[in-house]
């Protein structure tokens, strides 16, 4: 891969030391009155390893589909199974990494979510310890270390203090005056403090057991509350529950009521039916209940629902007409009849005629089949002549193996 190259350069290659180097030369742009200057750079060009890695991974797949492609063995028209098989199994394996490194990665936030909690827990008894301890001194070893401070630790000096001047001065007239008198007071104001502060702990302690028992009173008084709340409640559920019993057995009973009513109704609805079917003209058989005359000329009704049946005068009409009509009805059958043995035997003659048109198309078709499998005998002795005069005479040179592999070397 070679460097950037600056613009309006002279650029030149040359081999030194077995590596390619560039030696490119650049002209600075001139300026009004001043010389054209010159400068020579010498660059070596840095190897991309991923560009040829790249290159060589396209030249082996390459390579590879070549070798598939040109495989006669192993190549099937339009489905390549070892690729599908390899894919699958490249597929299940890239799978089964996953889930690995998914579960690893599980397993690994658990150790730390169990170890961040080990250790907030452990800094925390830490921190408990240190407040512990501390108190600890402050009310037993303070009264002590106190009492022992003095100047155990001071720094002595070797010069004799006649050779000092006043700056080298630790004492000064007056100011040790006292200092028993002030330590002890020192140490009673510690004493006080420390007591203050334990008073103060044992007062929070109290105020905070106090609050305590105040919280658990009114956590008692409210589970009561909620207690008492709860069986009102279920009084006033029994007292609804008592009430729709009630109400729901007064509207039975006056359903109930109103069905015994409803049932009285239809029994003297059907009585009364009864009766009048009875005694009413259509069981009494009276047939001049069912003639009607309308007057004004109009022709007499009949009323469907009286009528009790037809006359004997009726009946002998109806007989004649319907001899009438079986007479008209049979001689129109024996006419149909005629017409259709006249049809049949016209279809019968007609089907004879066309059976022996049937016949000699036959005859004439196979008469065309018999010159036409002669021509065709004729036409394949002659075709049969041409190549094996092709074949024997004319093209004796035949094309080798090597004339067909020169084509298709190449997958584009």
């Amino acid at each position: 891969m070679l460097p950037w190259l600056p613009p309006h350069s002279n650029t030149s290659f040359e081999q030194l030391d077995g590596h390619q180097s560039l030696i490119f030369t650049e002209f600075c742009a001139p300026t009004f009155n001043a010389p054209k200057t010159v400068k020579m750079y010498k660059v070596d060009p840095l190897l991309d390893q991923s560009t040829e890695k790249a290159v060589e991974a396209r030249r082996s797949a390459e390579a590879a589909r070549k070798a598939r492609i040109f495989n006669t063995r192993l190549r099937v028209m339009g489905l390549d199974t070892d690729a599908l098989n390899q894919q699958v199994q490249e597929k299940k394996q890239q799978q089964n990494l996953e889930k690995q490194r998914d579960k690893a990665f599980g397993t690994l936030r658990k150790y730390q979510d169990e170890s961040l909690l080990q250790r907030d827990i452990s800094q925390k008894e830490k921190i408990k310890a240190v407040h512990q301890d501390l108190s600890q001194y402050w009310a037993a070893q303070q009264r002590d270390a106190d009492l022992k401070c003095g100047l155990k630790g001071a720094f002595k000096i070797t010069v004799p203090e006649g050779e000092l001047g006043p700056a080298s001065m630790q004492i000064f007239q007056g100011e040790g005056a006292g200092l028993d008198q002030t330590r002890r007071e020192q140490v009673k104001r510690t004493e006080k403090d420390l007591r203050a502060q334990m008073d103060d702990n044992k007062r929070k302690h109290t105020g905070d057991k106090h609050r305590e028992m105040l919280a658990n009173r009114e956590l008692v008084h409210q589970d009561l509350r909620g207690v008492q709340q709860a069986a009102l409640k279920e009084e006033w559920r029994k007292a609804e529950r008592v009430a729709l019993s009630d109400y729901n057995q007064a509207l039975a009973a006056e359903r109930a009521e109103h069905l015994k009513e409803q049932r009285r109704a239809e029994e003297r609805e059907n009585l009364a039916e009864m009766w009048h079917t009875v005694t009413s003209d259509m069981m009494t058989e009276c047939a001049d209940a069912a003639d009607i005359d309308p007057g004004g000329g109009r022709a007499p009704q009949v009323l469907s629902d009286r009528w009790k049946g037809m006359s004997p005068e009726q009946l002998s009409a109806i007989h004649r007409e319907r001899e009438q009509q079986r007479l008209d009805r049979q001689r129109q059958l024996n006419a149909e009849k005629m017409s259709d043995t006249a049809w049949d035997f016209q279809l019968l003659k007609m089907s004879r005629e066309a059976q022996e048109e049937e016949r000699s198309a036959a005859e004439l078709r196979r008469q065309q089949r018999i010159e036409v499998d002669r021509v065709n005998m004729e036409l394949a002795r002659e075709q049969q002549a041409h190549q094996e005069y092709l074949n024997k005479k004319l093209y004796t040179n035949k094309p080798t193996k090597e004339y067909f592999n020169q084509f298709n070397t190449s997958s584009r």
